[in-house]
């Protein structure tokens, strides 16, 4: 295991740690178990994450001390189909994903919800929306249990 390999899964671990902890009302009791959707999201998220990182390890020991988030982009465009599908990668990632969890959490009431786009740069793009679909799914839950809240209860960070 390389030293870059450890910071960014540590990193991961924390932005996925602080999602749930900004987050924690969602999971308190009052809003049951884990649905089938909820579930369903979060099964997919760590097979995403399994599987990204098994290549993410591969690619960094193959390339060593290159290994960059530049030579990692700078690979994904190398023939007409890999260049589609990697300026779809980076448009939803870097533009798309970050707009819509943040002005979409923010509307539902979630806590902190750009952590959802930071840990999209250190676990997996597929993670991080499937966690942030499971959050929303949490979150509904929450609101129909709950009174609503005024939005000057706590500040959105």
């Amino acid at each position: 295991m390389t030293t870059s390999l450890l910071f960014f899964g540590a990193l991961g671990v924390i932005s996925t740690t602080l999602a749930f902890v900004a987050n924690r009302r969602l999971f308190a009791g009052g809003t049951g178990g884990i649905s089938l959707l909820e579930g369903i999201y979060f099964l997919i998220g760590l097979a995403s994450l399994g599987l990204g990182w098994y290549f993410n390890v591969r690619y960094t020991h193959q390339y060593g001390h290159q290994a960059s988030y530049v030579d990692y982009t700078k690979a994904l465009f190398s023939n007409w189909a890999a260049d589609s599908a990697a300026q779809d990668y980076i448009i939803v990632n870097v533009l798309l994903f970050p707009l819509w969890s943040i002005t979409d959490g923010r509307r539902r009431g979630m806590r902190m919800p750009w952590i959802f786009f930071v840990m999209s740069l250190f676990t997996s793009l597929a993670f991080s929306v499937a966690a942030y679909l499971a959050f929303v799914e949490r979150q509904i839950r929450y609101s129909r249990v709950e009174p609503a809240e005024s939005s000057t209860s706590y500040p959105q960070l």
